[in-house]
């Protein structure tokens, strides 16, 4: 029975229901991956998006992040080419193709999707896999530009197609996106942190230590906000800003607190104890002449430890506590990390108006604060599941019909859904 035929008869329908949750459509899942899958597909993949929960902008020095996969995704549809090119073909987008017999960096690749391919695919031939091409058809449910992460999807999602045809599935989640980023920071020349892949590939609530970066510490929590104890539901509300131009605004933050640290003799600021820094202060201030990069560092030594207690909180059950710490993190991001809106486009602040909505409208109750890397797109709420259609009609007055999707916790990590 091929791939397509599994799913008309309903055969996927319960994986479908553990990806997407309890809520699921089925039969609009069922025609999504039937827009991709031909009589030629082989395998069909899913890796998720991700939601941030605490950790703003730590992972790049090596601190402490809490993150979810989420139950949007990034599918493929995917079969053998006998020729080495390895073919992505993305709904809305030309398709793309790369010569998998030259794994040399291209600068002219820089900032574009054959960039990871490229790099992804050198990550599997140092490793001494044998690989060859495919060609990939996909679509993805997670939303561009909202800070769930769509760029790290398709690297882990390409990582896994990978893993899956070369190396029989023997890269555990934590290398497939450890691939991912080396094809971001070496290939696509961006100089991301780890978080966003580690939490697509894993499945559930994740904690993530980065202290040893070759060795990310990796611990699950089996908490749902939506369930009936905890009552509250998670939403993202899209802005309508985009990330287009702001790879500078990204790069400057880990620029910034690595300039720090090395004032201080370390790498990152992991290395760094805040006790030892506060004491030198008035020294890196004058040495320095940047006010900003300080109150960064302030940001990554609270925002470290707050992401460490807020874990704990979910362990033990004290979600009052987690939501106080949740508005503590939003406050942090937007006077201290400063990644709230961009000072050379200050009258461009929809994250700032979308949080002071949030903080009208939900009062003392729930929480919000800034999602992902921030400057542009999505905010994080936190809201009581029996207001919750009300917010959704408040904010969607202000941001346009559909800017609220609400979240659930997928418990699956990247993976090869179905075969033929």
């Amino acid at each position: 029975m091929d791939i397509a035929q599994q799913i008309e008869k309903g055969r996927l329908d319960r994986t479908f229901a553990e990806l997407y949750g309890r809520n699921a459509d089925l039969p609009a899942q069922r025609r999504r991956y039937l827009k991709i899958v031909d009589a030629d597909t082989r395998w069909v993949f899913s890796t998720s998006g991700r939601t941030e929960l605490a950790g703003n902008h730590t992972d790049h020095n090596l601190g402490f992040v809490l993150a979810a996969s989420i139950n949007l995704d990034t599918i493929a549809a995917v079969k053998p080419d006998s020729e080495p090119v390895v073919t992505i073909a993305s709904e809305g987008y030309e398709p793309v193709k790369v010569d998998i017999t030259d794994l040399a960096v291209h600068e002219d690749e820089k900032g574009r999707t054959a960039a990871l391919v490229r790099g992804i695919a050198r990550s599997f031939a140092d490793r001494g896999f044998a690989i060859s091409g495919f060609h990939a058809r996909t679509t993805s449910s997670v939303l561009k530009g909202s800070g769930l992460s769509s760029s790290a999807a398709i690297e882990v999602l390409t990582a896994t197609i990978f893993n899956h045809l070369f190396a029989a599935d023997s890269l555990s989640t934590t290398v497939l996106a450890q691939i991912g980023q080396y094809a971001e920071n070496v290939y696509f020349g961006k100089p991301c942190g780890l978080m966003d892949q580690v939490a697509c590939a894993n499945g559930g609530i994740v904690s993530i230590d980065f202290a040893d970066p070759a060795k990310p510490r990796v611990r699950t929590v089996n908490f749902a906000f939506d369930d009936q104890e905890h009552g509250h539901s998670l939403v993202v509300v899209d802005t309508g800003g985009n990330h287009a131009d702001l790879t500078d605004e990204y790069a400057a933050i880990p620029s910034e607190m690595k300039q720090v640290a090395a004032l201080m003799g370390c790498s990152t600021l992991s290395e760094v104890k805040p006790s030892a820094f506060f004491k030198k202060l008035p020294e890196l201030r004058s040495r320095l002449s940047n006010d900003r990069a300080l109150l960064r560092a302030i940001h990554f030594f609270n925002e470290t430890r707050r992401a460490q207690e807020m874990y704990k909180l979910l362990k033990h059950n004290e979600f009052e506590a987690y939501l106080s710490m949740v508005k503590e993190s939003g406050r942090s991001s937007f006077e201290y990390l400063q990644n709230v809106y961009c000072n050379s486009s200050p009258k461009e602040q929809g994250l700032s108006l979308a949080l002071a909505l949030s903080d009208e409208f939900l009062g003392s109750s729930g929480a919000s604060r800034v999602h992902g890397g921030g400057f542009a797109g999505t905010i994080q709420a936190y809201v009581p599941n029996h207001i919750l259609k009300h917010y959704i009609t408040f904010m969607e007055k202000t941001f346009g019909k559909g800017s609220c999707t609400v979240l659930s916790i997928r418990q699956h990590s990247t993976m090869c859904v179905a075969e033929a």
